[in-house]
């Protein structure tokens, strides 16, 4: 498209985004305008996409980081033809599909959701990194970023991690306006400022005037030939270009233009100018999702394993009967297990290093091109990204989490390394699977199920070694339980998950010996909890005990709550948790001092039996 069309299409991307928040009443109008010749010159020249085939291997991706710039994003969906008008002024009202901030749920050629700021670019680098290392289609990556969210640490995490990667299938686009929600940016317009941090990361840098429509043609093109570096072209714009009442001034983010028909006659009218997209290249599915039989390990009963150990053979297994199956780690991967997988699977393995918010979001990347990934770190370092795992159930993507070393049972290293509010965390977020594996033939089986789950998908595992209770042909469906102990006497019922199965059972055998029965439920699947096992125990037995190696807010006793949330009565429930912060302490100590032992789960239900007598 020649320079007159290409500033005519831009016009009529700033119009129909004043147009789409105007009928809204809400939205980001003049963040949408000063990215309107960007927009244009990609969309026309540049994207190469079939929008009537969203999932077509060669289509190259677009990563809206600055998601409230969403008017933009459907405006050019509109020029392309992939909406109507009339579906255009549906923005932000209820049932439409053109959110305030865009995700996949809702339409198809949306990578991931966006909104919360510095979160593009990092899923752009997980995207490019499939394109370059599995997909091996030669699909481009263009991520638009806004200058505000260059204070975001993530984006300089995805910085780092794309030049460290040689990433030249990904561009990043920042648009550079000068003008965040409260006021300037830290550079305002010091396009040099940014152009200094990306080439100190290993980025080729373009400065641009954004307003240029032959400029940005040329540093999309300089963009593209170039090899070896990702780049970032560098745009100097003006919020709300066009109109200049709103021009470059102060206040009116996230605000619908004052006049919005004298702001579209300003930009010279309504028009419906239609865009080609250039159509993608062909281009072969890159993976079968099953290539082999799964051969998982197979542990004996009473031997000692520890379930990160499990976890990582298995993963190894599953990955050479599929070959969709990719595993991440945050640089820890000999105390996590997932070098078993690298030393079969080297070339599905990504060290994503010390960057937790670029491995979830590395994941979230690759999720979105077809891939399975396993990505895992400790579990108290996951909390880290949390706000990336919360994005990725917003975009509805299906990844896997691996927490090792939690809760206090890792022993001497202290609190800093305990994951003790893991559970809480992914059992909060929006319809996660959260699993907490006792043994090594349990978290087998529950690694492989993993695979074929949908949403975020929290594998929980162990730093110690642990007896192996179960066959290596029992199965463990997700939102079940087991039964480990139970008889006709039984005075009450334990409840317990990963290390603590353990103890409960210890705890039961010496309350045997006393004369006193009670039930244990291992708990493995934290979310969705077994509702029917654990009403019919609550009925039998008259009450609960749960004992969680966890904080007592959100862990195990608040998933087994969930069970009589339905207007049930609720039982007599004691709640056995880590209410203290530990010091070093070998684990034995550890599980003592927080009273998650034999001896304090013995010492509640005594006490537990004792009231009930007097009762």
């Amino acid at each position: 498209m020649k320079t007159r069309q290409l500033n005519e299409l831009a016009r009529q991307l700033r119009v129909d985004s004043v147009r789409a928040a105007a009928a809204a009443g809400s939205g980001h109008p003049t963040s949408s305008m000063s990215a309107a010749d960007l927009m244009a010159v990609l969309l026309a020249n540049h994207l190469r996409y079939d929008f009537e085939r969203p999932q077509h291997h060669g289509n190259d991706r677009f990563i809206l980081s600055k998601g409230h710039a969403s008017p933009l994003l459907y405006s050019a969906y509109k020029a392309a033809g992939a909406i109507s008008e009339p579906e255009l002024l549906t923005f932000r009202k209820r049932g439409s599909r053109l959110e305030g901030h865009p995700t996949p749920r809702r339409l198809p050629w949306v990578e991931t959701a966006t909104g919360s700021l510095g979160q593009g670019l990092p899923v752009g680098v997980g995207v490019a990194l499939a394109g370059k290392r599995l997909d091996h289609t030669g699909y481009r990556v263009w991520v638009l970023c806004g200058d505000s969210e260059l204070a975001e640490g993530s984006v300089w995490e995805a910085a780092e991690h794309a030049g460290f990667e040689h990433l030249d299938n990904l561009v990043a686009i920042l648009d550079v306006n000068r003008l965040g929600q409260r006021g300037p940016t830290r550079h305002g317009h010091d396009l040099d400022a940014y152009a200094r941090r990306f080439r100190a990361f290993g980025w080729h840098t373009v400065e641009v005037d954004g307003h240029d429509v032959d400029a940005i043609d040329r540093a999309f093109g300089e963009a593209v030939s170039t090899a070896g570096q990702p780049t970032a072209i560098i745009a100097r714009t003006l919020k709300g270009k066009g109109v200049a009442s709103v021009q470059d001034r102060e206040g009116l983010h996230g605000k619908p233009l004052p006049d919005p028909e004298e702001a579209v006659a300003e930009l010279g009218g309504v028009h419906d100018r239609h865009v080609e997209v250039q159509q993608p290249p062909a281009a072969r599915t890159v993976h079968a999702a099953h290539s082999g039989h799964l051969d998982l390990p197979r542990y004996d009963t009473g031997d000692e394993v520890a379930t990160r150990d499990a976890y990582g053979q298995a993963l190894a297994a599953l990955g050479t009967a599929r070959g969709d199956v990719v595993a991440l780690d945050g640089e820890v991967s000999d105390s996590t297990r997932s070098e078993f997988f690298a030393k079969e699977h080297p070339d599905r393995f990504f060290e994503c290093y010390i960057a937790e918010q670029q491995l979830v979001a590395t994941s979230v990347g690759m999720a979105s091109r077809g891939w399975v990934p396993y990505a895992s770190t400790f579990a108290a370092f996951l909390t880290r990204a949390h706000d990336f795992v919360r994005m990725a159930a917003v975009s509805g993507s299906g990844i896997n989490l691996v927490g090792s070393h939690a809760g206090v049972a890792i022993g001497q290293d202290g609190p800093s390394q305990m994951g003790l509010e893991d559970l809480a965390m992914f059992r909060a977020l929006y319809g996660t699977t959260v699993l907490y594996p006792c043994d090594a033939n349990q978290t087998a089986k529950l690694v492989a199920t993993m695979a074929d789950l949908q949403g975020i998908r929290y594998l929980r595992t162990s730093r110690g070694a642990g007896p192996v209770i179960y066959s290596p042909t029992e199965e463990f469906p997700v939102g079940g339980s087991k039964v480990l102990r139970a008889s006709g006497q039984d005075r009450l019922t334990l409840v317990a998950a990963g290390v603590t199965v353990h103890e409960a059972l210890a705890a039961a055998e010496a309350l045997d010996r006393e004369g006193i029965q009670v039930r244990v439920v291992d708990l493995y699947s934290v979310k969705p909890v077994d509702r029917r096992t654990l009403r019919d125990a609550a009925e039998q037995t008259g009450c609960l005990v749960t004992v969680e190696d966890h904080r007592e807010e959100g862990g195990i006793g608040d998933a087994v709550l969930d069970a009589f949330l339905d207007g049930r009565p609720v039982p007599r429930l004691v709640r056995l948790a880590v209410r203290t912060m530990p010091g070093s302490a070998s684990p034995g100590e550890q599980l003592h001092a927080a009273g998650i032992d034999a001896e304090a789960i013995a010492a509640a239900a005594r006490l537990l039996v004792e009231t009930a007598m007097v009762r």
